[in-house]
């Protein structure tokens, strides 16, 4: 049997001529479209800066940075608006977990009309949802910026307060001293309860001695005094920033039906999320406590909520 002889594939002049255009247009455009790949590409070489000196030094630089002044130098005091912005604005600028909203008249008259005193004390000394100097410490802004701050937040609420009076020299040091020995006269002269609540986050840890109790044990538990006041300082300085306000869906102190969930699971179940975190919450609340003391710090908080 004979095989059909092979056809050539190019029978027409039509077909050539398209043949040999396709011949040259096909690797032009191959060409074409990698020079167009490499020249739009990201380069570290000639023609950058992402080999320079300053460019390198940016991205090796450590991540912590120290600032040296000298002890004697005078203090440079933020103002109610760096602090507002800073620290207040969290909750005040949206009016969250009840705080008179920044700018509203309507919030801020009936907090207007307690006076200038009575303001800077809750805002030193918490009050309701919110914490103790809103959750910072002395260290971190003194009472006269506390002051500035709640001054820039009324008057902007239709107040016409005057700042606090500027401390005197030497005054700032005297202040920090006074409030990592958590002496505050202002949290002595509203009781025991508020003392406890207003007690300056820094001095905490350092008060568990003479830290009131102000909650029973959970029912089956033993806890010791010291134990019980340790609980209570680790709340105070760390645990109430979410937990006071029911932060980012944190049970909220006190709140029996935010915590009855929680504790369906054993102490240890709950122990463990503390210790290790849960959720938002970081292990022991980002903080370095011992192992004791946040459990301590749940027993008081679980006390609380039964």
């Amino acid at each position: 049997m004979s095989e059909a002889p092979h056809g050539a594939p190019i029978k027409t002049p039509g077909q050539l001529i398209a043949a040999v255009i396709a011949g040259f247009a096909i690797p032009v455009i191959v060409i074409a479209l990698l020079a167009y790949y490499v020249d739009n590409s990201t380069r570290t070489g000639a023609g950058t800066d992402e080999l320079s000196d300053a460019a390198v030094a940016q991205r090796i630089a450590p991540i912590a940075q120290l600032n040296l002044r000298a002890a004697n130098a005078p203090h440079v005091y933020k103002t109610g608006e760096q602090v507002y912005q800073a620290v207040c604005s969290a909750c005040h600028a949206a009016g969250a977990a009840g705080a008179p909203k920044f700018g509203n008249s309507g919030d801020w008259g009936p907090r207007i009309s307690q006076g200038f005193d009575t303001l800077w004390h809750n805002a030193l000394n918490g009050k309701n949802a919110m914490p103790p100097r809103g959750g910072t410490s002395p260290d971190d802004y003194s009472d006269y910026e506390i002051g500035l701050a709640v001054a820039y937040m009324a008057n902007h609420g239709g107040a016409q307060f005057q700042d606090p009076p500027k401390p005197a020299a030497g005054a700032q040091g005297a202040s920090a001293a006074a409030g990592a020995s958590g002496t505050a006269t202002a949290a002595a002269a509203s009781g025991a309860d508020a003392s406890a609540a207003g007690a300056q986050a820094a001095a905490a840890m350092a008060a568990l001695a003479s830290a009131p109790q102000a909650a029973t044990p959970a029912a089956g538990a033993t806890q010791s005094a010291d134990a019980s006041q340790a609980g209570k300082a680790l709340y105070q300085q760390v645990c109430q920033a979410c937990h006071a306000a029911g932060v980012l869906n944190a049970p909220k102190f006190g709140d029996k039906e935010a915590w009855a969930p929680r504790l369906k699971d054993p102490m240890d179940v709950v122990y463990n999320y503390a210790l290790h975190g849960k959720g938002a919450m970081p292990p022991k609340g980002g903080s370095n406590a011992s192992d004791a003391d946040v459990k301590a710090a749940v027993d008081y908080m679980v006390s609380a909520a039964k």
